[in-house]
């Protein structure tokens, strides 16, 4: 089903901030989100590249979610093109600053960023990207904002466990993004779940 309008511009909008605060973290070089570093692991473990990692590790998530009634949709694709396209052009202009200070302002400011982005492309109810996805598959019962934690939690752990790196930033992801996810949806008054039922997608 083609969404409208007015879910098209969130999930678009809602890509182009994600992939900004993605690269705000990225930038920052003190440790990527927990979904990156298992993706990472692999790579390292297996020697193959990483776009091929990360798309395979996407799929499954994707699939195991829709196991539990988290359909993917048009969104699930147009945000891990999107998002990648954006964090690969602003990664272009922004450069890893030397002072640690500023390196800090970096992921200071990524996660305002990164938490209106989720919520934005997730409210607009086209289709959750792999992280995402994985997390609402078990809300309910956990809620959003601690099984996202789970999800990045995992990620890390068996990224590292592989031999890749964590830092502050990833712990930061871990602790802090879900419950600023699920602040800024209710600050938007947007709801993160996906249709279960795709018959009953709302026309709005």
């Amino acid at each position: 089903m083609i969404p409208s309008p007015r879910r098209t511009a969130m999930l678009l909008v809602g890509c182009l901030v994600l992939g900004t605060g993605v690269a705000l973290l990225l930038a920052a070089d003190l440790g990527s989100d927990g979904y990156s570093t298992f993706v990472n692991g692999l790579t390292l473990t297996t020697g193959v590249d990483f776009w091929v990692v990360n798309l395979v590790v996407g799929v499954v998530l994707v699939a195991l979610a829709a196991l539990r009634k988290v359909y993917p949709g048009i969104g699930t694709v147009v945000q891990v093109v999107l998002v990648g396209v954006t964090v690969s052009v602003v990664l272009d202009v922004l450069d890893t600053p030397d002072a640690l200070g500023w390196q800090v302002a970096l992921l200071v400011a990524a996660f305002p960023v990164l938490a209106v982005g989720i919520a934005l492309y997730l409210g607009s109810h086209t289709g959750a990207g792999p992280a995402e996805a994985a997390a609402l598959a078990w809300d309910p019962p956990v809620p959003f904002r601690w099984s996202y934690s789970v999800v990045q939690g995992g990620g890390a752990l068996g990224g590292w466990l592989l031999g890749a790196t964590v830092g502050v930033g990833t712990l930061a992801v871990i602790l802090l993004l879900g419950p600023a996810v699920d602040l800024a949806a209710r600050l938007m008054s947007l709801d993160l779940h996906q249709e279960r039922d795709p018959q009953r997608v709302s026309p709005t």
